[in-house]
């Protein structure tokens, strides 16, 4: 386990491997631990790092904002901290859509960059998300976190069909703060980004499941409008989680992306 200090509180990630840096962001709720096969996969051809959002996994979790803008900041911090001038960006829901924002703010530093089931507008949260933004109900779940906790793991099935996903989930909820889970998803719902996406013109792809039932499987439509270059991959077997529904193809298709030297600026 490694860390690094920053003025803002400490940030935990996991690195794996050796050669060229590569960057995995998780989404909204998770954690590093997300990506561990994913780690496996890529150590063999990449430096590899995973790391945990202010709020989440083990990361601090003493802060009074947990915006996406926030998780932008982290993530260049994190970079210049390690000496990584510049890498691509590879991230799963929440962790896409600061991808992309990393890519528009600190364009020097992403050479590509990947987002899976990602929302592109807010807007395309499932409802249960956009309510989860609300004090009041993540209040009420904070102070019924058992009964929280139970009704995930039962919807389990229904948004990953790897049978590892619901202690997954339960052990991120665990390390998850109020706070971070309120103001992160909140800050989430907030965002649009298609007015700034033609501001992007490194290599980009985009990957949806067609079953995702936590981001609309249709969000690649506004990437692609905004990145007419993007490569999009659609997953006809996957929801929200490609990475656990379908390792093996999900794996291929992002090392073919990193891999190709057609799409290096």
């Amino acid at each position: 386990m490694s860390s690094i200090t920053t003025d803002q509180g400490i940030v935990h990630y996991e690195v794996y491997g050796r050669g060229r840096p590569v960057i995995l962001l998780h989404g909204w709720l998770g954690s590093w631990g997300l990506w561990q096969e994913t780690m496996a996969y890529l150590g063999r051809y990449y430096r590899t790092y995973a790391l945990d959002f202010w709020g989440f996994g083990e990361s601090g979790k003493k802060r009074e904002t947990y915006a996406v803008q926030d998780f932008v900041s982290l993530v260049d911090q994190f970079m210049e901290h390690l000496g990584i001038m510049r890498a691509p960006l590879v991230g799963h829901s929440m962790g896409g859509t600061v991808s992309l924002s990393v890519a528009l703010a600190h364009p020097d530093r992403v050479s590509k960059v990947v987002v899976i089931g990602s929302p592109i507008v807010g807007s395309s949260l499932a409802w249960p998300l956009k309510l989860s933004g609300n004090r009041s109900i993540a209040f009420m779940l904070f102070n019924a976190m058992w009964a929280f906790r139970l009704g995930m793991r039962i919807a389990s099935p229904f948004i990953s069909r790897d049978p590892r996903f619901p202690e997954m989930m339960d052990k991120d909820l665990s390390r998850t703060t109020l706070e971070s889970f309120l103001l992160s998803i909140a800050s989430l719902h907030r965002t649009d980004l298609r007015p700034m996406l033609s501001e992007i013109q490194i290599p980009a792809m985009g990957m949806f499941g067609a079953l995702d039932n936590i981001v609309s499987p249709k969000e690649w439509q506004p990437m692609l409008e905004g990145i007419p270059t993007a490569r999009i991959e659609r997953f006809d077997n996957a929801g929200h989680f490609i990475m656990l529904d379908e390792p093996d193809l999900f794996t291929e298709k992002l090392k073919s992306f990193l891999d190709d030297e057609s799409e290096n600026v």
